[in-house]
Formats: structure tokens, C-alpha cells, sequence
């Protein structure tokens, strides 16, 4: 089981990204899964959500409305587009099941305003 993110850059304030997440040992569209954010010097964060069988999806209130979590699944890949980021948005992002049990190496995100 492998979770790889890619994506993650270095952006101005206002910017745009699109994080990555290609899966590989199972099917992402049978879990629930989610992204996370940790800054340095604290906790991980949740920062959204697309469950397994209808897609839906979930956004903390730090990003609803500027993110969107998506998932390919003929690809086995979940994605985070990230729009008009703020500097608070800085961290390392992270994929893996809702339910902790797969989780990716994460992949930085620094905004600078």
C-alpha cells in the first residue's frame, strides 16, 4: 500500500494549487478519504473529506469554499485544488484513509504573502 502526494510548491498569497495523491495497493473510491495539514508547531489539521460512495465531501471552515477535494477514481488518485491561499494555509499536506489507517509522506506548501 502506497499514498504518493505531489504538487506542493511554493505560491504568493492569492495563488492557486492543485495537491495530488496517486494511490496504489487499494481502491481509494472504497474508503473515505481526506486530506490533512500540519504547521510547524501544530497539530494536524483536517482539511477535507470525500467519502466512498456517493462523493460527497466535508471542508473545515479554514477552507470551505477556497478548496475542493476530488478523486479520480480510473487514476486511484484524490486531489486538493487550493485557491486564494494565505499564508496560514502554509504546512505540510497529507493524504490518507478518513480513518487513519493509510497515509502518504505529505507534500509542503509554503505561501508567502
Amino acid at each position: 500500500v502506497q499514498l504518493v502526494e505531489s504538487g506542493g510548491g511554493l505560491v504568493q498569497s492569492g495563488g492557486s494549487l492543485r495537491l495530488s495523491c496517486a494511490a496504489s495497493g487499494f481502491t481509494v473510491s472504497r474508503y473515505n478519504m481526506s486530506w490533512y495539514r500540519q504547521a510547524p508547531g501544530k497539530e494536524r489539521e483536517l482539511v477535507a473529506t470525500i467519502t466512498s460512495l456517493l462523493g460527497r465531501t466535508k471542508y473545515a471552515d479554514s477552507v470551505k469554499g477556497r478548496f475542493t477535494i476530488s478523486r479520480h477514481d480510473s487514476w486511484n488518485t484524490v486531489y486538493l485544488e487550493m485557491h486564494i491561499l494565505k499564508p496560514e494555509d502554509t504546512a505540510v499536506y497529507y493524504c490518507g484513509t478518513a480513518d487513519a489507517l493509510y497515509w502518504g509522506q505529505g507534500t509542503r506548501v509554503t505561501v508567502s504573502s
